[in-house]
């Protein structure tokens, strides 16, 4: 197995690995860095928790030449939490070499105060599309077009956030001999003409470590036999004893809602959604880092790339929509060397979800609350053998798909395939809706920016 000390790195990225305690790269790392030194553009896939911003990071920081006062690379991720986290990992590199300058560029800070520190570019630039956007094509305070390297963390998300749009303008302005890294957990189909768009010839480094993954932590169900979930919740809660634990629910008025529940009933809990002010955000996650919670309700913004340090639990209110998001929720606990324990409420209409996850290597365990202990059940097996529950959206579709009046063979299978096809086609208008709300919520809050402005 080779070791950090083998790379030959400047000293300063060896002594920041050193002062990370990074031995050994993981596999994305082993695979990524090597091209990036080769100048390859590379399409990094992998889940969270298997160290790629670590992939992209060292490289990055080894190759800035401190003597050139301009700006040399650029690394957008889709959240503001997210982009914080990745500079506060560059700072640390910092630590080591002060003639370093990096620079993060999101939204809800000071605008003005953030264009008169660019008056001396940054070597590196960190930030959220539409801000890096906006300072570079608009205001025109930040050369980004000096830059040899362009990172996009968190593809996917940035394209289901609608932000493909910023990247796509800024890029529009770039080098063309430019090197684009993409990290993402999937790539959806339409983000595949971005990326042949802008990448030539990209290498493709696929990372599954779902196994490996999922053995430090247990995951369980457990049946809600139709109880209210926030009562099953309360249930769980008096039986475990978590470091932190992270509550997850599929939507941010349902995790306003339960954080309010649960502070009634005498819970300090601290919350993580869309809907929190950028000031809100930024005192939730320094309180969060100052360990101030045992409990953390949040949606789905939490589960990607968010490092909250010491989670040992996770319970789900539901499962997630989408796949994924279950392995990246429960990659949250059982990170490195520790353990985890993850919670399901599980119903019938579960049961797909469930085998499909069991197909990428998790085990689940039944477990049914007795009194104030867990206890093994044999709930799921005989649930195995009722009739599968349709969603709502499946009846809705299943009633338009009809069977046909003359039935050859094979129409069932067809069947399934075209209401498994307009199911996913409802989600995705869901999910094109939602961001379209997002952008008009953006819009109104850049003209109320734009107001107080004026009226000072």
């Amino acid at each position: 197995m080779k070791l950090f000390e083998q790379y030959q790195f400047q000293a300063f990225v060896k002594e920041t690995l050193q002062k990370l305690n990074f031995q050994s790269p993981t596999e994305i790392q082993k695979s990524v860095i090597p091209l990036v030194y080769k100048h390859r553009d590379v399409i990094g896939i992998s889940q969270t928790g298997t160290g790629k911003t670590h992939a992209f990071l060292i490289p990055i920081m080894d190759m800035i030449e401190t003597s050139a006062d301009c700006v040399q690379a650029v690394i957008t991720a889709p959240t503001r939490e997210l982009a914080q986290q990745i500079y506060d990992q560059a700072k640390v590199f910092i630590n080591y070499n002060k003639n370093l300058r990096v620079s993060l560029i999101i939204g809800g800070k000071d605008k003005q105060k953030t264009i008169s520190k660019l008056n001396v570019q940054p070597h590196l630039v960190i930030g959220t599309p539409g801000r890096i956007k906006d300072l570079s094509l608009e205001e025109q305070a930040l050369k980004i077009t000096t830059a040899d390297i362009f990172v996009i963390d968190e593809a996917d998300m940035t394209l289901e956030y609608g932000y493909l749009e910023d990247i796509d303008a800024v890029l529009g302005k770039m080098k063309e001999n430019l090197q684009m890294l993409v990290f993402s957990a999937t790539i959806p189909q339409m983000l595949r003409p971005f990326l042949k768009k802008y990448m030539d010839s990209p290498k493709i480094i696929e990372i599954d470590e779902h196994l490996s993954t999922s053995r430090n932590i247990s995951h369980y169900l457990v049946p809600t036999k139709h109880r209210q979930r926030y009562e099953v919740l309360k249930n769980i809660m008096q039986v475990i004893d978590p470091y932190i634990c992270i509550i997850f629910c599929n939507k941010r008025e349902e995790v306003e809602q339960l954080s309010h529940q649960l502070r009634e009933d005498g819970y300090k809990v601290g919350e993580i959604h869309g809907n929190l002010e950028p000031r809100e955000r930024r005192q939730m996650m320094r309180r969060i880092k100052n360990m101030e919670y045992q409990y953390i309700v949040a949606t789905d913004i939490a589960a990607r790339g968010i490092d909250i340090d010491g989670v040992s639990h996770i319970i789900n209110m539901e499962f997630p929509t989408e796949l994924d998001f279950y392995i990246h929720r429960s990659g949250r606990c059982g990170r490195g060397k520790y353990t985890g324990e993850c919670y399901n409420m599980y119903d019938t209409y579960n049961q797909q979800m469930v085998e499909a996850l069991e197909k990428k290597g998790i085990h689940f365990e039944v477990k049914e609350l007795k009194g104030q202990q867990f206890k093994q059940s044999q709930e799921r097996e005989k649930r195995k053998t009722r009739v599968k529950h349709q969603t709502e959206l499946e009846k809705k579709i299943s009633a338009i798909v009809r069977k046909p009046a003359k039935v050859k063979p094979g129409y069932k299978k067809k069947r399934k395939r075209q209401i498994e096809a307009m199911v996913q086609k409802e989600r995705r208008a869901m999910i094109k809706q939602d961001i379209r709300r997002q952008k008009k919520e953006r819009a109104k809050q850049a003209q109320r920016e734009k107001r107080e402005r004026e009226a000072q």
